[in-house]
């Protein structure tokens, strides 16, 4: 394999294209928000997250919280779009099939990592508690989300979210070569996108949104208590994989490793 040198890197650093990149990414989510409320369901299911959002927002350490991530969530944004998004871009003519499979991988990819930094990090495991599950305690605080709650978090939380992301796009990209740039507004949109949604309150449950809302439906599982499982969140594969999904009873793992314990300390007595 061939390791890039610094003057290679260097020279495929693409700033005009990630910058506009950014630009495209936050266009077409404002037109797309836009557009949804011509949608019925869809402006349904928007007002009833902005009333419930306006609610929260009306309680002083909530809105600062939100305040204080909008913040920092810029300063991030420019880390990802000024840093490592122009090492990973291009314009140069790729087959057509290329930008859907890159696409997937990115998505699966990051989906992985996170699903793993979310299991293992945030919350406790069969073997220790997460060493970093003080500072995911803050989201945890909204047993029933909203569509703006994703972002209801620790600056931390957000710097974690935003690298995994941007670590993915920069290495997959060493062994993949550089990614077009539809590839690169699409996977972001939807990145945020799906994020946002499995937040939401819905109130539809049919074709074509049942898999909104049962995606919806399961997160809000994991947002009831501290021991939910389906901690993936772009899909749930990989809980359904590795046996933490979550159908509202609570993550099975720890469920059978805290009755185990409770039978050990019967058989004890």
């Amino acid at each position: 394999m061939h390791v890039l040198t610094f003057a290679e890197l260097f020279a495929s650093w693409h700033i005009g294209l990630s910058v506009a990149a950014a630009a495209a990414i936050f266009t077409l989510t404002f037109v797309g928000n836009k557009a949804a409320a011509f949608i019925p369901v869809l402006k349904e299911a928007q007002q009833l997250n902005k009333t419930a959002f306006a609610e929260k927002m009306a309680k002083p350490a909530y809105a600062a919280n939100q305040a204080w991530n909008r913040k920092w969530s810029g300063l991030f944004i420019l880390v990802v779009f000024g840093v490592f998004v122009p090492f990973s871009i291009t314009l140069e003519p790729q087959p057509w099939w290329r930008v859907p499979v890159d696409c997937f991988v990115i998505l699966m990819v990051y989906d992985f990592v996170y699903y793993l930094t979310h299991r293992f990090t945030f919350h406790d495991t069969e073997w220790y508690e997460g060493p970093l599950k003080w500072m995911h305690a803050i989201h945890h605080r909204q047993h029933n989300p909203v569509k703006w709650d994703g972002s209801y978090i620790h600056p931390l939380e957000v710097a974690i979210g935003l690298g995994l992301y941007a670590m993915t796009i920069f290495v997959l990209a060493r062994f993949m070569g550089p990614f077009h740039f539809v590839t690169i507004v699409v996977t972001f949109i939807a990145f945020g996108a799906i994020n946002n949604q499995n937040h939401a309150r819905w109130t539809v449950d049919r074709f074509p949104f049942r898999s909104w809302a049962y995606a919806s439906r399961m997160h809000h599982f994991h947002h009831v208590r501290f021991t939910g499982g389906n901690y993936a969140t772009i899909t749930l594969l990989y809980d359904w994989l590795f046996g933490t999904l979550d159908n509202g009873e609570g993550d099975p793992r720890l469920k059978r490793h805290k009755g185990a314990k409770a039978s050990g300390v019967a058989s004890e007595a």
